[in-house]
């Protein structure tokens, strides 16, 4: 019973041994690994990149080629076990994208491929920008400070902080957007200069934000929405008024004045009914001179009864009276 049971495991070994060996006789060879020896995945410009393609087992020599995109790169044969080295200088965006490697026998169909391996070009984060929606803040206001560096590779890490002290934990943004914080201003040891710092995986690349500044906002007493109220309202009685100007005091003030400089002169009769009706008495009445005097004359007029040719006689008397 034993015997057959060595038999059986010796007969399991031999069928793998000849499932793992080609025509030819040699091993077939499994799906080799594509790893990285030097640099990481995300790599910067101009920096070099080393990948290491291996098929074990496998009976050498053995052909190991790099593709990028099902685009060839390079080939390199190998006459013993060791892993073919690749080493690449990463230029410009065109050498980013996914690699893998293949490995075969020379003057055979087939092979087999490895896995895939992607590379990513990590840019440098700008200057990030420190910003909240307003500058001004009372005590027991709550709010909010965002920063947000515009380039660099993702994920960016931001932290916020006040002076040298740190006011949040590091947050890190996976999406091109903002980190943001929320803060309540308690004291007046809140007011003062806030700053925040972005880094990302690309190496010795921290970045400092502008400093950003809280100002106490000025308390409003109740009374002043009324005197804002009567300020406008005076500044609109102001407008009527001057609005009324042309329109009315003008024209009655000029209405005025010509009134009171109109001179009195003309010549007024009276006639006595008790007298003759040859005797007519004229007055004339000279412009009043405030600073001097007044002039009074008297004209007297008679006609000759039946002597129509000639002229009519006339007398005239003044009398001149300064003012007191």
């Amino acid at each position: 019973m034993f015997f057959l049971a060595i038999l059986l495991f010796s007969y399991c070994q031999m069928s793998q041994h000849i499932q793992k060996t080609t025509a030819n006789g040699k091993e077939m060879l499994s799906n080799p690994k594509l790893v990285l020896v030097q640099g990481t995945s995300n790599v910067v410009m101009k920096q070099n990149v080393t990948l290491s393609c291996l098929s074990e087992p496998g009976s050498p020599p053995v052909r190991y080629t790099l593709f990028k995109h099902n685009q060839q790169v390079s080939a390199l044969n190998r006459s013993d076990l060791t892993p073919a080295l690749f080493t690449l200088t990463i230029s410009s965006a065109s050498d980013m994208g996914e690699y893998k490697c293949k490995a075969e026998y020379n003057n055979s169909s087939g092979g087999k491929y490895s896995n895939s391996l992607k590379i990513t070009l990590i840019e440098p984060i700008s200057k990030p920008v420190l910003s909240s929606p307003t500058s001004q803040a009372k005590k027991g206001q709550n709010v909010t400070l965002s920063c947000f560096s515009e380039n660099g590779s993702l994920p960016i890490t931001y932290l916020f902080f006040k002076g040298t002290q740190n006011i949040s934990p590091q947050k890190t943004m996976r999406k091109r957007e903002a980190a943001v914080i929320f803060l309540f201003i308690d004291s007046l040891s809140d007011f003062g200069t806030y700053k925040c710092k972005a880094n990302n995986s690309f190496p010795n690349n921290t970045k400092y934000s502008n400093g950003f500044n809280f100002t106490l906002a000025e308390e409003r007493s109740h009374s002043q929405p009324l005197i804002i109220s009567l300020g406008l309202i005076l500044l609109l009685l102001i407008i009527g008024f001057a609005l009324a100007i042309p329109f009315f005091v003008i024209p009655l003030y000029k209405a005025k004045k010509f009134k009171s400089t109109r001179p009195p002169i003309g010549l007024t009769s009276t006639v006595n009914a008790e007298e003759s009706e040859n005797e007519v008495i004229y007055s004339e009445i000279e412009p009043v001179k405030p600073e001097e005097y007044i002039n009074f004359c008297v004209i007297r007029r008679e006609e000759e009864k039946g002597n129509l040719e000639d002229p009519d006689l006339t007398e005239n008397t003044c009398t001149t009276k300064f003012l007191q």
